[in-house]
């Protein structure tokens, strides 16, 4: 090769070093914020008075959200879940976004519904209605029935018809145990004022025990796929989210369970539906409008209550869901890119977005790109031993590090799986999760970045086992 191509190899190879000593100087960062942020959280919970917040008259209402397209196999389970919450007012809105799969024959069959008239506000816009339900068998669960127009439509439809001062927005692949909402609404009865938004933590129910709605006695998943997503999902929300909303830096809530201020929501025009990272999309939209009018707010994550959802299980149904993720979030980064280096924004302008726009968003193309320039480095004896060991160092080694202080965190705050023969496996895939599974979900992700950049539409399939599969 020439000269030049050599100059360009090598000059990628320190690109992505430089990339990696970045990725994870920014996670070493969120993991020190998490440890500080789960002492202190997990000293308040000894003190947790749940029982006072239950009867506490102040304790505001909450409409939680369900959207449903084509969820017939998990639907009953999910609702059945949410409608045994322990919570002193709430109501379930079941929205079928134009479901093919029989959800509302199922919903039907299960809870007894009867049509009924509702008049809806309709501040936001959404396809047409077609129906609405009440439940025979459970006074607080409303269906509405609409032409199929996405999450976000449905979900703006829901909140259309909430008559709450908060609404829950759920997946229809949950399973919520019973004092979920009643944690997750914690921050916001301690101070309504400020706070307008709030995240719960996600865990894989794969594998899981469920009876009646409810994750009896969880366990790791049996397959390779799902036991991956355990300590990569550990990662992600104690590792990460947790540090982040400590200096309220969150720009992510997940859309499978988060709430938010009903009239905050319709303040921003809800969910955009021009966007599969919608649950992304009205968070960074909260913060913009919040900040830009130099109110004092705060976006909260709480690793405590939990929700139970089915992750994929097979190759293809991952790939569709990392692809659609990494589009929904370059979607959402380039809506709000004007707060990258913005001091107005604060700790959003100058550590939150630029981690995610630099690292999240377009990492991955770094990542894969250096994997090969590196290997065709070493090949051609361009690079020595010792750059090839700070290589490995800095891509597999810290991130390895990274994921067993995750696991670290997990054990020593919620320890949520009891056996020790648990605590191996996770150590076990926390070990071998980079080497492979985290150059294929890369792989996934750059995918998603050509999804993104050639302008691709739609959600995409995606297969259901059933909860607790």
């Amino acid at each position: 090769m020439t000269a030049w191509a050599r100059a360009f190899v090598t000059s990628v190879d320190w690109l992505v070093l430089a990339y990696f000593v970045g990725l994870h100087g920014a996670y070493l960062l969120f993991l020190l914020l998490s440890a500080f942020a789960l002492r202190d959280y997990m000293r308040r919970l000894r003190y947790g008075a749940y029982d006072l917040l239950f009867q506490n008259p102040a304790t505001p209402a909450v409409s939680v959200l369900m959207p449903a397209y084509n969820e017939a196999v998990n639907i009953a389970v999910s609702v059945r879940g949410v409608l045994n919450l322990n919570y002193p007012a709430f109501d379930v809105i079941v929205i079928n976004d134009g479901s093919r799969d029989g959800t509302l024959a199922e919903l039907k069959r299960e809870f007894a519904l009867v049509r009924t008239e509702r008049d809806f506000e309709g501040r936001l816009p959404t396809r047409a209605v077609r129906a609405v339900y009440r439940s025979l068998s459970a006074p607080n669960l409303t269906v509405i029935d609409k032409d199929n127009g996405g999450k976000s439509d449905s979900l703006n439809a829901g909140i259309n018809a909430a008559r709450t001062p908060y609404v829950c927005a759920v997946d229809a692949d949950i399973v919520m145990e019973e004092d979920a909402l009643l944690r997750v609404m914690r921050p916001i009865v301690e101070d309504p004022e400020r706070v307008v938004a709030v995240g719960g933590i996600v865990r894989i129910a794969n594998g899981c025990r469920i009876a009646h709605g409810r994750v009896v006695e969880p366990r790791l998943p049996r397959s390779l796929l799902p036991m991956f997503q355990v300590v990569e999902y550990l990662r992600a929300f104690l590792g990460a989210r947790t540090g982040l909303s400590s200096v309220n830096g969150l720009l992510i809530i997940s859309g499978a369970f988060g709430v938010f201020s009903r009239l905050r929501a319709l303040e921003v025009g809800g969910y955009r539906t021009d966007t599969v990272g919608e649950d992304m999309e009205l968070v960074c939209a909260l913060h913009a409008r919040l900040r830009e009018s130099g109110r004092a707010y705060r976006v909260v994550f709480v690793a405590d209550p939990v929700c139970w959802t089915e992750v994929p299980g097979d190759a293809t149904t991952l790939s569709r869901q990392r692809r659609r993720w990494q589009r929904g979030l370059l979607e959402a980064l380039a809506l709000h890119r004007r707060m990258l280096f913005d001091g107005r924004y604060g700790v959003l302008g100058w550590l939150s977005y630029p981690f995610f726009f630099f690292f999240e968003g377009w990492g991955p193309a770094v990542e894969i790109a250096g994997y090969l320039s590196v290997t065709l480095s070493l090949l051609m004896g361009w690079v020595d031993a010792s750059f090839a060991f700070a290589f490995l160092t800095l891509s597999i080694g810290l991130g390895v590090t990274i994921t067993l202080c995750s696991i670290v965190l997990e054990e020593l705050t919620f320890h949520r799986y009891r056996a020790w023969t648990d605590l191996a496996r996770m150590t076990l895939y926390g070990l071998i999760e980079n080497l492979g599974y985290r150059q294929l979900t890369s792989l996934y992700r750059c995918l998603g970045l050509w999804d993104y950049l050639r302008g691709r539409q739609g959600w995409g399939e995606m297969r259901r086992a059933g909860l607790g599969a």
